[in-house]
């Protein structure tokens, strides 16, 4: 009997002995990316662990059918292996199929309630099945067991940023920004929340932060622009919108935003300019530019050129209410005949109603001014 038994350990041993080399060479296939021929190396081998490399390959060539009935076997023979349905529970979550990965990612929690991995993967299952209460109690669990994971920290500070919950944001923010003050996303999102909150001076420096660690995006241009505007600082703002054009210089509303800033600065010549050129890239639509080119005018005292561009702007636009207001508004303010003045107040009561009550209750008080001004006029020359 012990012959035996020495005999299978020996067979064993040379068997172990005969498979490392093989081994060794599906790893360097899978290592380089020859994933093809890594598969066939690792289905000679017959073992566990090869057959989990052979779904990995599959994963990496995007066959996610094939990588699936792998993972699934292994996890059938192999129901103790976490690592395998872990792997299986992301590839679900890859290919949407997010009631299935709710329930492996529930069964591993059940197994390995200290894994944080495990809590977050389903808290971004139930976040896709659009259950927030659940994800954020799993996102939650998984900070509970590790402070530092900063992937739940990220979507909780994501979620209560969309809620436009400040304090709850920031606290969750801040405290993975702690742990690794360099975290674009962390950065981006604390950015966001001060922006949204109004509060451009404190949203600035973390905008440049974010475009200091290389994340050059359009958003983050026109969001540091518009607080620098905001903030009054004209210079920078002048500078970044600059920038943000090269992104995108077909955008009218960059041209526009340029203009404001130059007006604001008193640089009227180059807004001008400025809302030229956006009405050019614009065209036909034109009722923005001819607007802002009325603003201008009448911050140089120049009425009728206002008047002018006013009337421009109405006449691209002949359905905003806005526009026409401020037409009446400021032929009111230009004509001394209050006829003409009558009518034009009239016109916008019966075109617009009360779509706007601010401007209609306006309209209707100037109505009936004018039209005890002209009754008194009548009098007088009877």
């Amino acid at each position: 009997m012990q012959r035996i038994r020495l005999v299978f350990l020996v067979f064993l041993a040379s068997n172990l002995n005969a498979q490392k080399p093989r081994i060794g060479i599906a790893d360097s296939l899978y290592a380089t990316g020859s994933y093809a021929k890594a598969i066939n190396a690792y289905a000679s081998l017959g073992t566990t662990s090869a057959g989990l490399q052979i779904a990995r390959a599959y994963r990496a060539i995007g066959n996610y059918e094939k990588a699936l009935l792998q993972y699934e076997t292994i996890v059938k023979e192999s129901p103790a292996l976490q690592i395998a349905s872990f792997e299986l529970g992301k590839l679900l979550l890859k290919v949407k199929d997010y009631d299935v990965a709710r329930k492996l990612f529930s069964k591993l929690v059940a197994i390995n309630n200290q894994n944080p991995e495990y809590h977050y993967y389903l808290g971004e299952v139930y976040r896709e099945l659009e259950q927030p209460a659940s994800s954020l109690v799993a996102y939650k669990n998984a900070i509970e067991i590790d402070s530092t994971h900063l992937r739940s920290l990220f979507q909780l500070g994501k979620y209560f940023t969309i809620k436009q919950e400040r304090d709850t944001a920031l606290r969750y923010v801040d405290t993975g920004l702690r742990f690794y003050e360099k975290d674009v996303s962390l950065i981006n999102l604390k950015a966001l929340i001060y922006y949204n909150d109004g509060r451009f001076e404190k949203a600035i420096p973390w905008l440049e932060k974010v475009l200091a660690l290389g994340e050059q995006k359009e958003y983050v241009y026109e969001k540091l622009a518009h607080s620098y505007y905001k903030e009054w600082e004209f210079e920078s703002a002048k500078e970044t919108y600059t920038e943000l054009l090269k992104f995108n210089d077909s955008n009218s509303d960059y041209y526009y935003a340029l203009a404001e800033t130059y007006r604001k600065n008193k640089q009227m010549d180059s807004a001008a300019l400025f809302i030229r050129k956006g009405m050019d890239i614009q065209r036909p639509v034109l009722a923005k530019g001819f607007m802002a080119l009325s603003v201008l005018a009448r911050e140089k005292d120049d009425l009728k050129l206002a008047l002018d561009y006013l009337q421009l702007a109405v006449k691209e636009d002949p359905n905003d209410g806005m526009l026409f207001f401020r037409l009446c508004t400021l032929i009111d303010r230009y004509y001394k005949d209050p006829d003409l003045k009558l009518k034009y107040f009239e016109s916008y009561i019966a075109r617009f109603g009360t779509k706007v009550p601010y401007f209609s209750m306006m309209a209707k008080k100037r109505i009936s001014e004018l039209n005890e001004e002209i009754h008194y006029a009548k009098e007088s020359t009877d």
